[in-house]
């Protein structure tokens, strides 16, 4: 299987959204874990694709609103990203680019408290990290910085 490419442009919800709760691999394809990470966002937020490529699915699952995208360029089988809960604006077939709202965030109940986006990362049946498709620039808390070096002279 290939790795995940860091492909992803914008974060599917804020600039760099509060983590709530992390991907947690399950042990066993039926067991306990995570399948995908949650971010803090309030309801009604703006849910963007992360990457370009093709609604795969926009509809209700189990009474929630979700909108797949399968990623351009991640090679075959492609990437597919969920986001949930979300009100789809887009349809099934649409081209989307980074940064394009696909949705609005739905109430999520008890599951997070204040709200949030459930994103996840799959190739066929397997999950994987979303996490992995954003760049470290997006990842990092602040860019990194240069300070000057004690002693050393500043160039003219």
């Amino acid at each position: 299987m290939a790795a995940v490419p860091a492909v992803g442009r914008v974060w599917p919800v804020g600039s760099r959204p509060p983590v709530l709760r992390g991907w947690q691999p399950p042990v066993t394809v039926y067991g306990p874990g995570h399948r995908g990470v949650d971010l803090g966002a309030p309801p009604g937020a703006p849910v963007r694709a992360v990457a370009a490529g093709r609604v795969s699915f926009a509809g209700v699952v189990a009474g929630r609103g979700v909108v797949s995208v399968e990623l351009s360029g991640t090679g075959h089988p492609s990437l597919r990203t969920t986001y949930e809960p979300v009100r789809a604006s887009v349809r099934e077939g649409a081209e989307v680019k980074a940064g394009d709202i696909v949705g609005t965030l739905e109430p999520t109940g008890s599951h997070c408290g204040t709200g949030c986006l459930h994103w996840g990362l799959r190739r066929n049946e397997t999950y994987l990290n979303p996490l992995l498709l954003l760049p470290p620039y997006l990842l990092n808390q602040a860019p990194p910085r240069l300070l000057p070096v004690l002693g050393v002279p500043s160039p003219p």
